[in-house]
C-alpha cells in the first residue's frame, strides 16, 4: 500500500498476520491524496504470481522491487502512439475599437402602455420609443451611478435605486418624461429592486447589506419595506425574500423565498399582506431564480436555468412544486436561449424578457393552445428579439508624450532596448526604439524614466474578484485600482456573473470606471447540479448556451466539468461554429485534462495535479496549441503556493498594497500565516512541468485566480522563475503569452508601434532580480499615466477619493 511520509510518498508491506508494517520504497512520485482522488491516490500496483514481488509505476516507468532484498529493477518499454487532437480555439479579438456597441442592459422593462422600454447601461437609465426609438437618458446627472428602474402602472413614472460610493444609496421617482429624481428615502442605504404598488400610493424596496466593495455603514434593519410615493417612514413588510412585485391586488405583495436545504435550495414563491402577515407559498421549485405574477393575477413567469417559462397561477390553497418537467401545472418554455429580467405588458397578455442587447415579448396566444386565439400550431420561440443596443465612444485620451531613457523590455523576441524612447500618441504607441533613433516631436511632455525598466502590462488571465454584489457597481473598485497599481492592465475572468462583469466592462471602456480591461467568460458552462447547471445533451443545447454568452458581450466561454467527453465535444464543436473561444476547468484530474487538451480546448484553467510530467505528456500537450495557466498562487497537490509567499515576508506591511486593499482583506491570511518546510510547496514542481512545456514548444500564461488584489500576479509571476523559467520568460507568461492565449495580441502583450499603449514604468531591473517587477513607478492603461504608489492620473486631472474603508469610520486603515 501507499503511504506518505513526510513528504515522500513510499510503498509499504502490511504483514496481516502480526500487523507489522515496513517501508519498501521511497521514490514513488507525489500521490494525490492532497487533491481530488477520483481516480486513486496513485497508479494501481501489483503482486508477480510468485509473490516475491511487486511491479508499479514511479518517476515515469514501471518497476519491480523484490520483497526481500528491496532490489528494484526497471521493466523497459517503450511507446510509439498517435493521438488526433483537435486544434485549438483562437479568433483574434480587437481589443479597443474607438466606439463600440453597447450589449450589456439591464432590468430592461417595457412600459405598462407599451409605448416605451426602460433599461440600465453604462451605470445610468436610459428609457427609447418602441419599436425603433433610440435610448436617451432619463436624467442629467453625473454624481453616482442609477440601478433597477421599474414602471408606475400608468407609465407615467419610474422607481429606481442609485449608488454613490461616498453618500450611498437612495430610492427615487422621476417623470417618464425625465428630469430630476425625488428621494422617497429617509437614509442613505444599500437599496434594490423598488416597485410601484398598483395604484401608484407606494413604493415597495428591499434594504441589503454591504459587500467587499461597498461601505459596511447604513446595513442595519435589512429587509423590504414600503414607503409613500410623496416620502416618509418607511415600513417594513418582511425580513426575506428578494424581488418584491405586485399582481392585481394592491395589499398582496409576491417576493421569491430562498431557503436553504440539503441537497438543494428551496425555492417559492411566496405572498404577504403589505403588514407581513397571512403569509402564503403558491409555489416550489429547485432552480427557480425569478418568479413574476402578471398584472393581472391569472399568470406566473419564471426563469429556471437561465430560461424563461411562463404558466397559469393556479390557485390551489397549497403550494404546488414546479419545474420544466412537471404535469401539475400546464408550463411553457417562450426562450430560445435564456431570458432575464421577466415582465409581463399592461394587460397581462404578453410576456417581456431579455437578453444582453435584445429584448422579446410573446403573446400567451402564441404559447397555449387553450387560449382564444391561438394559432392551430404554436409557433417556436423567436431567435431575434429587438435589439436595444446602441454605439458610444470610447474613452481615449487625446495627449501625446514621451517616455526617454529607459531600458524596454519589448516582448518582439527576445530584444530589450537600452536607453530606450517610447512616443505615445492619444492611446497607441506611436514610435519605440533607442532614443537616438525614436524622433520626439518638439511639442510634447517628455518625461524622463532614465534607469527606470519599462515592461508590457500584466494581462492576468485568470482573474477573479468582485466587480459589483445584489447588481450594484461602485464608482470605485478598490480591487481594480490595486490590480493597476501593481500594473496588472488586463483582466480576463474564466467565472463570473454575466450581468454584473460585461455592465463593469463596458463601463471601463466608456472611461466611467478607472480599472484594467476587463474580458471575462461570464458565468460558467456548468455541469454539476444547481441554478447554474447548464444542462448539453446535444450539440443544439451547446449552441445556445455559447449564444447567451455572447449575446451578453463574451467571446470566450468556460467548459466546467461536464461530465461526460460528449458533452464537452459538443461545447468545442458549437464554439467553433460560432466564433467563440472555450477555456476549460482543469479540475485537478488528470486523466479529464488530457481529454480536454486531445479536444482542442483554448486552454486549461489550473495545472495538471501530478508532481512531474514526463516525455509523453510534455509530447502530446505542447503540440496541440492549447495553453495551460496554471494557478500556481492555489497549486494542486500540496500547500498552496499563496502560503509560501505569506510565510516568507511580511505582507501586512507591504504600503503600496495596503494603500489600495483595506486590513481585513490582508490580515487574515498574512498575519497569522502557515510555516512548513520548503519540500511541501508543490506548487514548485508545478512551475517546473510548465518550464518543461515552454521548452518544448508549449503555452503558458499568468493567471493570479484573485487570491490577493494586485500582489498576487507578481507572485505567480515569481512562483514561474522558482521552477526555472527565466526572468524573460517568466515576464513573456505574464504578457505576450497572455495576450496570444486570449486572441488579443494584435493590440496588446508586446511594445511594438501600433499597439495600446498598455505598460508599466518600474522602478528596479526585473530581468535582474524577477521579484523587482512590483516595484512600480508609473502603470500606463489605453495611453493614460497612473502614479502606481497612489493612482492619480498623471497631469491636470483629479486627484483619487477616497475608497469606502479609508474615511473616518473605518477601522480598516
Amino acid at each position: 500500500f501507499i503511504r506518505r511520509v513526510r513528504f515522500k510518498t513510499t510503498l509499504f508491506l502490511h504483514e496481516i498476520e502480526s500487523g507489522a508494517e515496513w517501508p519498501l520504497y521511497d521514490g514513488l512520485d507525489r500521490d494525490m491524496q492532497e487533491t481530488w482522488a477520483v481516480h486513486g491516490v496513485y497508479p494501481n500496483i501489483a503482486w508477480t504470481p510468485d509473490s516475491k514481488s511487486i511491479v508499479f509505476w514511479a518517476q515515469g516507468g514501471i518497476r519491480r522491487i523484490d520483497v526481500r532484498s528491496k532490489e528494484v529493477t526497471e521493466i523497459p518499454f517503450h511507446v510509439k502512439t498517435q493521438h488526433k487532437v483537435g486544434k485549438a480555439l483562437r479568433n483574434p479579438i480587437e481589443v479597443a475599437p474607438d466606439r463600440f456597441r453597447v450589449k450589456m442592459l439591464r432590468w430592461v422593462r417595457v412600459s405598462p402602455n407599451g409605448k416605451l422600454v426602460a433599461f440600465q447601461s453604462l451605470g445610468r437609465i436610459y428609457v427609447a420609443g418602441l419599436p425603433d426609438g433610440e435610448p436617451r437618458r432619463l436624467t442629467r446627472q453625473s454624481d453616482h451611478f442609477e440601478f433597477y428602474p421599474s414602471w408606475s402602472r400608468d407609465s407615467r413614472h419610474i422607481v429606481y435605486t442609485t449608488w454613490d460610493d461616498e453618500e450611498l444609496g437612495s430610492v427615487r421617482i422621476i417623470s417618464a418624461q425625465g428630469g430630476r429624481g425625488t428621494v422617497v428615502t429617509d437614509r442613505p442605504g444599500h437599496y434594490v429592486e423598488p416597485v410601484f404598488s398598483p395604484d401608484g400610493t407606494k413604493v415597495i424596496y428591499r434594504r441589503i447589506s454591504a459587500d467587499r466593495l461597498r461601505s459596511p455603514t447604513w446595513t442595519h434593519e435589512r429587509g423590504v419595506y414600503s414607503v409613500p410615493v410623496q416620502g416618509g417612514k418607511p415600513q417594513l413588510v418582511i425580513k426575506k425574500g428578494n424581488r418584491p412585485h405586485f399582481g392585481s391586488e394592491d395589499d398582496r405583495l409576491y417576493l421569491l423565498d430562498i431557503e436553504a436545504t440539503d441537497p438543494d435550495d428551496r425555492r417559492a414563491l411566496i405572498s404577504v399582506e403589505l403588514d407581513g402577515s397571512d403569509e402564503r407559498t403558491h409555489f416550489v421549485s429547485k432552480n427557480a431564480t425569478e418568479f413574476c405574477v402578471s398584472p393581472d393575477g391569472n399568470w406566473v413567469a419564471l426563469r429556471e436555468r437561465f430560461n424563461a417559462y411562463v404558466m397559469p397561477f393556479v390557485r390551489s390553497g397549497r403550494e404546488i412544486e414546479i419545474g420544466p418537467k412537471s404535469k401539475s401545472v400546464p408550463m411553457r418554455k417562450v426562450s430560445r436561449d435564456a431570458g432575464a429580467y421577466l415582465h409581463f405588458s399592461g394587460d397581462s397578455r404578453r410576456l417581456h424578457w431579455s437578453l444582453g442587447p435584445e429584448f422579446y415579448g410573446r403573446d400567451l396566444t402564441d404559447a397555449f393552445a387553450f387560449l382564444e386565439g391561438s394559432p392551430e400550431e404554436l409557433p417556436e420561440p423567436a431567435v431575434r428579439g429587438i435589439d436595444m443596443g446602441f454605439e458610444v465612444e470610447a474613452d481615449v485620451p487625446t495627449d501625446e508624450y514621451a517616455l526617454v531613457g529607459a531600458r524596454i523590455i519589448t516582448m518582439r523576441g527576445d530584444e530589450v532596448i537600452d536607453e530606450g524612447a517610447i512616443v505615445v500618441e492619444k492611446n497607441r504607441i506611436k514610435a519605440i526604439g533607442p532614443k537616438d533613433s525614436v524622433t520626439v516631436p518638439g511639442d510634447v511632455k517628455v518625461i524622463d524614466v532614465s534607469s527606470n525598466t519599462i515592461m508590457p502590462g500584466i494581462i492576468d488571465v485568470h482573474s477573479h474578484g468582485p466587480y459589483g454584489g445584489n447588481g450594484l457597481i461602485p464608482q470605485r473598485n478598490w480591487w481594480r485600482y490595486a490590480d493597476l497599481a501593481f500594473g496588472i492592465t488586463t483582466n480576463f475572468d474564466p467565472s463570473s456573473d454575466t450581468e454584473t462583469i460585461f455592465a463593469a466592462a463596458e463601463l471601463q471602456r466608456a472611461g466611467l470606471i478607472v480599472a484594467p480591461r476587463i474580458f471575462s467568460t461570464g458565468r460558467i458552462i456548468y455541469g454539476a447540479a444547481g441554478t447554474s447547471k447548464a444542462e448539453i445533451d446535444s450539440l443544439d443545447d451547446a449552441r445556445s448556451h455559447i449564444r447567451r454568452l455572447k449575446a451578453a458581450g463574451a467571446f470566450c466561454v468556460k467548459n466546467y466539468n461536464q461530465p461526460r467527453r460528449d458533452q464537452r465535444q459538443q461545447i468545442i464543436a458549437a464554439a467553433r461554429e460560432l466564433d467563440m473561444m472555450v477555456v476549460a476547468e482543469g479540475a485537478s484530474l488528470f486523466h479529464l485534462d488530457m481529454s480536454l487538451v486531445a479536444d482542442g480546448q483554448t486552454g486549461i484553467e489550473h495545472c495538471i495535479p501530478v508532481e512531474k510530467a514526463y516525455d509523453d505528456v510534455i509530447q502530446f500537450f505542447s503540440a496541440t496549441g492549447t495553453g495551460i495557466t496554471p494557478t500556481l498562487i492555489v497549486g494542486y497537490g500540496g500547500i498552496w503556493g499563496e502560503n509560501y509567499w505569506y510565510q516568507h515576508s511580511n505582507v501586512w506591511e507591504n504600503q503600496r498594497l495596503l494603500t489600495f486593499v483595506p486590513r481585513d482583506a490582508v490580515d487574515p491570511r498574512s498575519r497569522r500565516r502557515t510555516m512548513a518546510p520548503e519540500e511541501e510547496y508543490n506548487h514548485i514542481n508545478l512551475a517546473r512541468f510548465c518550464k518543461q512545456l515552454i521548452n518544448a514548444g508549449g503555452r503558458v500564461q499568468l493567471g493570479a485566480h484573485g487570491q490577493l488584489a494586485g500582489l498576487g500576479a507578481h507572485w505567480e509571476l515569481w512562483m514561474l522563475a522558482q521552477g526555472g523559467f527565466t526572468p524573460l520568460e517568466a515576464i513573456r507568461a505574464a504578457t505576450l503569452e497572455g495576450a496570444r492565449y486570449l486572441g488579443l495580441d494584435g493590440d496588446i502583450g508586446s511594445l511594438e508601434p501600433g499597439k495600446l499603449a498598455d505598460f508599466v514604468v518600474l522602478e528596479d531591473d526585473p530581468l535582474e532580480n524577477i521579484r523587482n517587477s512590483h516595484n512600480i513607478r508609473y502603470t500606463v492603461l489605453n495611453g493614460r499615466i497612473y502614479d502606481a504608489r497612489t493612482m492619480d492620473e498623471l497631469g491636470d486631472r483629479p486627484k483619487q477619493n477616497k475608497f469606502y474603508w479609508q474615511m473616518d469610520y473605518s477601522t480598516n486603515r
